[in-house]
């Protein structure tokens, strides 16, 4: 028998992590390479999910802590679509994904699990991904470690910033 093991997950499964304040104004003080931020904007940034649904699984972040679009000044909307859109691109070109979710989860009650901090999600999909592991014991197999995604995505947000300067 295999056993899969992801320990790392158990404190979001039992709700038991301690990590004060927000989680995505903690990520822009972590050193680029120790930190899942993948590319850093003006006014956004982009992270990878440390608790992804499928490897890749990105997040597009304003640096303001706002909750909601209707909070979001217009450069900020404007820089959240367009790093969405570097998303997608990265992604695309990173992954080859069969489609995409893209997505905001506004408010706990919508299933926002940082309801405080405005968050648009990106996740790759592929023809015939889900499997019974999610189903049958809560259990999500990712042949990626995040360090591995953020390796591979990095040098696309990279270049794609150089090629708009």
């Amino acid at each position: 028998m295999e056993r899969l093991w992801s320990p790392w997950r158990m404190a979001y499964v039992t709700g038991t992590r301690s990590d004060p304040g927000c989680i995505f104004c903690q990520a822009l003080d972590i050193p680029s390479q120790a930190s899942l931020v993948v590319y850093r904007g003006d006014r956004a940034f982009v992270i990878l999910n440390l608790y992804p649904y499928n490897n890749g699984h990105l997040m597009v972040v304003p640096r303001r802590h706002i909750a909601a679009l209707a909070e979001a000044e217009r450069e900020e909307l404007h820089e959240l679509m367009e790093l969405t859109r570097r998303a997608e691109i990265a992604l695309t070109e990173a992954y080859t994904p069969h489609g995409l979710n893209v997505g905001l989860n506004l408010g706990r009650a919508a299933g926002a699990g940082v309801a405080d901090h405005l968050h648009i999600h990106l996740v790759p999909r592929w023809n015939g991904d889900t499997n019974f592991m999610t189903v049958v014991s809560d259990v999500r197999v990712l042949p990626e470690s995040l360090e591995e995604s953020a390796a591979r995505l990095r040098p696309i947000f990279d270049r794609m910033a150089a090629a708009r300067t």
